[in-house]
């Protein structure tokens, strides 16, 4: 008999530890494309077609290799549309003795698969993902008895494990993290390279017809299309970002310029969430561009930080706080997610050009993420619920484990500060020191108040206002509320009343 080791679509790595041990003449890998995944929430055409054409040509890949593969695509007649089904529909197809598969990335899935043996009737081994650097009973053991489990101590625990820009017990260059060199501003003649493309081959391109059709009413842009789909490309991708970006990826990383969506940023999230890229190949290679290529200490730890500190970080703060995690409101927001949101018709050019470059790209890099698009939303108190299921959407790099706790903890504060230290809200000021986007803008970021005043302005103060009795006590607050309590009594009924016309019409 044989065992059924069930592949999903952001797993697609050969050494994942569903395939540890498979018997290449007699266990059957199956892999399915089905209508549940690309709906649950309506994804970005450009995220589907990514995943389905990666897990195609993962799959080849597979049975090059000597493996025997069972792969559903999407439009087989016979497609169940959901994982059940088609573990179903395989175990009535041939004599199954076990079901093996890899803890999946979102706490749906794992709920669903952990009933899987009682309405199987068979045996199903829940493989831990190895693919991350950190396991979450690991994590877990980590944070606790901890009063606060900040990110930067989590970090500094993780170099040490891999011996990561370590000169034995103390961090290379004497500091463990150099993110005060990262913050600079654009500026004038900045020599950006251009990102790596692509070209959709045969198997890609079958799946954008297949997705043009089936999900035309879906959110984005599908072509152009340059997203890597197999492995080899994905360490090209890795390989162009190490020569010709991340030398300036450290000084420039929270930097917006209108027309330059990629930036000095790597663009491989996509493939380390969908495991054609290793975590670790990542962290060595940027680790010896530094050592061989005199690559700057703050562009190479500011790299490796996202991935060895803040990703493993994020995953674990998801398992260790799921599923209350997905109902965390700490400011009971409740506004509705602004149409603009898809159509990017709003007179603020900040979120203009970042929802544009959302609809055309699936991507946004992370401070138009968390200081335009969410700040906006944290400062306009809008539903937790809307906006996280619209960064789902949106990106292509989007799984509930990485996109729940970066919105509702760190966008959001919507849980109270148990992710991070204070809310991230920010006036029109950050924004228009951190990019050109306030140039073309038809409200004057230099205004305080009024109708051609920066909304973000005034929008900031209220926000304060609103929540003063749950953060005021935050000791990394305390100083604007006293620039606040300094304002005339005039200037703080011009806040109220700006920010009470502004969200009226944004109702």
């Amino acid at each position: 008999m044989s065992v059924l080791r069930l592949i999903l679509g952001d797993q697609l790595s050969p050494s994942i530890s569903s395939l540890s041990g498979c018997n290449k003449a007699e266990d059957i890998i199956l892999m399915c494309e089905v209508l549940d995944e690309a709906t649950y929430v309506k994804h970005h055409k450009k995220k589907i077609a990514f995943l389905l054409s990666a897990m195609r040509h993962f799959a080849e890949d597979l049975k090059k290799d000597g493996y025997r593969v069972d792969y559903i695509t999407l439009d087989d007649c016979e497609n169940s549309g959901s994982f059940r089904g088609e573990v179903q529909r395989a175990l009535d197809k041939q004599a199954i003795e076990r079901i093996v598969v890899t803890h999946p990335g979102e706490y749906r899935l794992l709920s669903d698969m952990q009933t899987w043996q009682k309405d199987f009737g068979l045996p199903v081994e829940i493989r831990p993902d190895d693919h991350f650097l950190c396991s979450s009973a690991e994590f877990e053991a980590w944070a606790r008895g901890r009063k606060r489990i900040r990110m930067e101590y989590f970090y500094r625990e993780m170099r040490k494990k891999y011996s990561i820009l370590m000169d034995g017990e103390r961090p290379v260059g004497g500091q463990w993290n150099y993110d005060a060199d990262n913050r600079k501003p654009p500026k004038d003649g900045l020599d950006i390279p251009a990102p790596f493309v692509t070209e959709p081959d045969d198997i890609t391109q079958q799946v954008m017809n297949l997705v043009s059709v089936r999900f035309a009413n879906h959110f984005g842009d599908l072509e152009p299309f340059h997203f890597a789909v197999t492995r080899d490309q994905a360490y090209e991708v890795l390989e162009h970002f190490i020569s010709q970006r991340l030398a300036r990826f450290g000084d420039y990383q929270d930097a917006m310029i209108e027309g330059e969506p990629w930036m000095y940023h790597a663009h491989i999230s996509f493939y380390l969430n969908c495991s054609l890229l290793d975590p670790l190949d990542c962290v060595k290679a940027a680790e010896d561009a530094y050592h061989r290529m005199s690559i700057p200490l703050n562009a190479a730890e500011g790299f490796i930080r996202q991935i060895i500190g803040w990703r493993e970080y994020i995953r674990g703060i998801y398992w260790l706080k799921m599923p209350g995690y997905a109902h965390e409101n700490f400011f009971n927001a409740a506004r509705d997610l602004p149409d603009f949101y898809w159509t990017a018709q709003t007179k603020m050019n900040c979120l203009h050009q970042c929802v544009l470059e959302t609809r055309r790209n699936a991507y946004a890099h992370h401070i138009q993420r968390l200081m335009v698009l969410g700040n906006f939303a944290l400062l306009t108190g809008i539903d937790p619920k809307q906006v996280n299921e619209w960064f789902l959407m949106v990106y292509a790099d989007a799984y509930e484990w990485v996109e729940l706790p970066n919105v509702s903890g760190m966008v959001l504060f919507a849980d109270g500060g148990y992710l991070a230290s204070k809310p991230y809200a920010a006036g029109g000021s950050y924004i228009n020191k951190m990019s050109n986007y306030c140039e073309k803008c038809s409200y004057n970021v230099r205004k305080k108040n009024g109708p051609q005043a920066c909304p973000l302005n005034y929008l900031y103060w209220d926000f304060l206002v609103r929540h003063r009795l749950k953060l005021e006590d935050n000791h990394r607050m305390g100083m604007m509320y006293r620039t606040y309590d300094r304002m005339t009594e005039d200037k703080k009924q011009a806040i109220t009343e700006d920010s009470r016309r502004f969200l009226g019409r944004l109702s």
